[in-house]
This record gives C-alpha cells, sequence and structure tokens, in this order.
C-alpha cells in the first residue's frame, strides 16, 4: 500500500518546515512530493531552500511554484497575472531580498525546477503541481464555482491532483478524481497557527487522504519577520501568529 507525503507553500519559514519534516519521517510515507512556493514572505529563504533540497537529495519530488518565479527572476507578470493594476511594492521588496539571500546557485535550482511532475503508484497516476493542472496560478480555491473546479481537475488524466496555493488545506473527493490541498507549511490562511500536510495512503485504486498539522515556533518566526522591517512584515508576522491572512 503506497503512502505518500504532500506539502507545500513553505514561504522562506525554516522551523515550520523542521516541524514538518519530523512529522513526515514518523509517518513512513514511500513517496514525499513538495508543490511549491518555497521562499517567499518568510525570513529564512536560505534554509528553506537548504532544507527542501535535502529531501530531494533523498528522493522527494518538487515542483515550482508562482512565486519562486517572482523571486528567481522578478517576473511578477507570470507570478502574480491577476495583479492587473501592479504588484504591491511589499512583495516586490519581499522578492528583491530573498533573491539578494539565496545568491545564484540556489535562484538557478528554483528556476529548474519543474511546473509539475507526475508519478504512478501501484495503478494509480498522482499529479503534483503549484496551484492546478497546467497553470501555477489558477488554484482550487474553495469558493470557486464547481464547473471551474470540475474544468481545472478535467486537464489532466491523474486521479489523484496534489496541489497548495491556497494555503488552506482541503481534501475534496470529486468521484473520479481526489484533489489534496495541504494547505501551507509555513503560512497557512484558515485560522490555525500551525504548519499543514497531507498524508495519503493508495490501496487497490482506492485514496484515503487527511491533513495532518505540525507546530513550530510560532512567535520566533513573527519576531524575525518584525525585525526584517521590509514593507508588509508587520502584516506577514500577524498572518503567522494567526494562521489568517492579514494585510
Amino acid at each position: 500500500m503506497p503512502r505518500l507525503a504532500v506539502l507545500s507553500d513553505v514561504h522562506g519559514n525554516a522551523p515550520a518546515l523542521a516541524a514538518v519534516r519530523k512529522a513526515i519521517k514518523a509517518a513512513r510515507p514511500d513517496t514525499i512530493l513538495i508543490a511549491g512556493d518555497h521562499v517567499l514572505h518568510g525570513p529564512d529563504p536560505v534554509e528553506a531552500v537548504d532544507g527542501i533540497r535535502e529531501m530531494e537529495e533523498a528522493g522527494a519530488i518538487v515542483v515550482q511554484g508562482n512565486t519562486d518565479v517572482a523571486v528567481a527572476d522578478f517576473d511578477y507578470s507570470a507570478a502574480f497575472p491577476w495583479m492587473t493594476e501592479g504588484v504591491p511594492e511589499s512583495i516586490q521588496a519581499a522578492s528583491q531580498w530573498a533573491n539578494e539571500q539565496l545568491g545564484e546557485e540556489r535562484l538557478d535550482w528554483l528556476r529548474r525546477l519543474p511546473a509539475e511532475r507526475r508519478v504512478r503508484l501501484d495503478d494509480t497516476l498522482v499529479l503534483v503541481c503549484h496551484a492546478s493542472p497546467g497553470s501555477q496560478t489558477s488554484g482550487f480555491d474553495r469558493d470557486l464555482d464547481p464547473s471551474v473546479t470540475i474544468e481545472h481537475a478535467a486537464r489532466t488524466d491523474a486521479q489523484v491532483i496534489c496541489c497548495g496555493h491556497t494555503h488552506q488545506p482541503e481534501v475534496r473527493d470529486l468521484g473520479w478524481k481526489t484533489i489534496v490541498n495541504d494547505g501551507s507549511a509555513g503560512y497557512v490562511f484558515d485560522g490555525d497557527p500551525t504548519a499543514s500536510w497531507a498524508l495519503l495512503d493508495i490501496k487497490d485504486g482506492e485514496v484515503t487522504a487527511e491533513i495532518r498539522r505540525a507546530e513550530f515556533d510560532l512567535m520566533a518566526v513573527s519576531e524575525a519577520l518584525s525585525r526584517r522591517g521590509l514593507p508588509g512584515d508587520i502584516y506577514r508576522a500577524a498572518t503567522v501568529r494567526t494562521g489568517k491572512l492579514v494585510r
């Protein structure tokens, strides 16, 4: 019975990543999927990248998220296409800061990451992407029209879609497919200020998935953001403390 762990949206939160790694190790999955948005916003982009690369070297499958594009190349139109009136100074400043911290070798690693990957476990095809099949920016939002959700899910022949992007964890059984949104291992928006990830078991084509949570020192991360002093950091710090998007 293959077991699969999924995490995403670490967003430069190294303590949260460490907590999730510890929890995943205890769960002993066969495969780990990491669904993008590794560095923007948090105070520890270098530690986050290095931790994820350690997991990749041990066999984890890693894809790129939209904010990784912003940090690596400042391509804000690609990263945030919905911001038609311009990207806020707070996002640009955080992207530039993370870019400077990472250095060229780590930035090249971010650039080389694929947008999505497919893995077959027994006879079940699993897709890992950041937002939805074929898109790093169009996610499975909870208030999305059901017809649009079906349209997004139909863009892949995979039975299981593993993703993040919305920062709100949930498992959605469509009958013909299962969407597993692990939420965020570092910057969650559902009101529970812990790091979220997902654990899946696949047996005879049947998928059982659950959201798991890992506690980390959220006050230390919040204080590190406040000390950094970039535009928007007081709101990022409040988001980490509360588990709710503050802006």
